[in-house]
């Protein structure tokens, strides 16, 4: 029996298992049942399991054979902050938070894959499945690289893949070089003199100020930025005042930057300050600036791309695999696993309908269908990187 049949007899322990994540998610570092529940599974498929990296984080580790290659499949367990509206019978029990970017699924997939692996054997080194914590917020691969991940645990190569319901189901997309943006954030305050709104001659209004700013931060990148770099800047939120006859003393602007180029990066932060600041100047008011730095752009290796795209054409055909023509604006934290080792990372496809959710919706929910189609590509992939002579 090939591998795709086996686990597709597999789905519904797969289903069962995906489906209880998903009632019970949990938001990134804090993924402690999760995390047991993944330990356990592993642990009784005789994986070697080691957890506590990034606090809930862990490492399942088998070899077969004697060839010193390793390879590493990282999978994301973190839940979202975002209130269920799916209706579902196995919707999120705890209200608030949601699986709205199927790492239930995720994981639920490389589990399928680590049954496969084990059961068949058919690897000649050692692979190790890393299910990776505090994806969406704090940053769980930068954690555990820091932690020594592939210090204790070498990979030749490292893999890692997300569903995408934009793209038709069990299609591939992949891409060397540039796949993901970098992420940053930025708040700004803007402090001017409140009052009595019927006396606007005696207050500094921060709301006319920071919306001029809103405005000339548009010309950032229809000025400052060369046409070719791709660069987002979003004004995501706006707070201020509370009352139609009140002008506030402060208002405070919250922006996503996205961006791949690290030059491009840095000169995005330089003039949004200046902006910031002599917008604010012009009215006769300052303006604090409080810009964080997050997630680096990810950036997928030849040799590991040109992998994963020849798997994928022997696995789904020639038609189901395309070459992503530009990069998408969203972030992932994988790029501080690719700093360290050679890898790649791709979007394996969900969409049945037009009616599918996108990833981050109250609605969204995770297609099962998917779950025995990626594990068997990761168990296909382990035999492929790691082949028997």
């Amino acid at each position: 029996m090939n591998v795709c049949a086996a686990l597709t007899n597999a789905l519904p322990e797969l289903v069962a298992l995906r489906r209880d994540l998903h009632a019970h998610p949990e938001l990134g570092l804090e993924e402690v049942r999760t995390s047991d529940i993944i330990a356990r599974e592993l642990a009784a498929l005789g994986y070697a399991v080691t957890r506590g990296l990034a606090k809930t984080g862990l490492v399942a580790t088998l070899s077969s054979g004697t060839s010193g290659r390793s390879i590493g499949i990282r999978a994301d367990i973190d839940a979202l902050p975002i209130l269920e509206e799916t209706g579902l019978p196995y919707a999120s029990r705890t209200p608030g938070l949601m699986h709205a970017c199927g790492h239930d699924g995720h994981t639920a997939m490389l589990l399928g894959a680590a049954r496969a692996i084990a059961e068949r054997g058919n690897f000649d080194g050692t692979a190790h499945l890393i299910f990776q914590p505090a994806e969406e917020n704090f940053g769980g691969a930068k954690i555990m690289v820091e932690e020594g991940l592939f210090d204790r645990f070498p990979c030749d190569a490292v893999f890692a893949l997300h569903n995408d319901p934009d793209l038709a189901f069990g299609h591939f997309a992949v891409r060397e070089g540039p796949i993901m943006a970098a992420v940053d954030e930025c708040r700004i305050t803007v402090n001017g003199l409140g009052g009595h709104g019927a006396e606007p001659q005696a207050t500094a209004d921060p709301i006319v100020a920071g919306a001029s700013i809103v405005m000339a931060l548009q010309t950032i990148i229809s000025r400052n930025i060369h046409p070719m770099d791709p660069t987002v800047i979003t004004v995501g939120a706006f707070h201020a005042g509370a009352a139609s006859n009140v002008i506030p003393e402060r208002a405070e602007l919250v922006i996503g930057i996205r961006s791949f180029d690290p030059a491009v990066r840095d000169e995005l932060e330089r003039r949004i300050r200046l902006v910031a600041q002599g917008q604010a100047a012009s009215y006769g008011m300052s303006a604090m600036v409080d810009y964080q730095r997050s997630y680096d752009a990810t950036i997928n290796h030849k040799a590991e791309t040109d992998f994963v795209r020849d798997l994928a054409i022997r696995f789904a055909g020639a038609g189901q695999v395309r070459d992503m023509a530009r990069p998408s604006m969203g972030s992932e934290d994988f790029a501080y696993m690719l700093r360290e080792r050679p890898g790649s990372y791709f979007f394996l496809g969900a969409r049945m309908s037009d009616a599918d959710r996108p990833l981050h919706h109250p609605g969204y929910n995770f297609n099962d269908d998917l779950l025995p189609v990626g594990a068997a590509f990761w168990t296909e992939l382990v035999e492929a990187y790691l082949p028997r002579v």
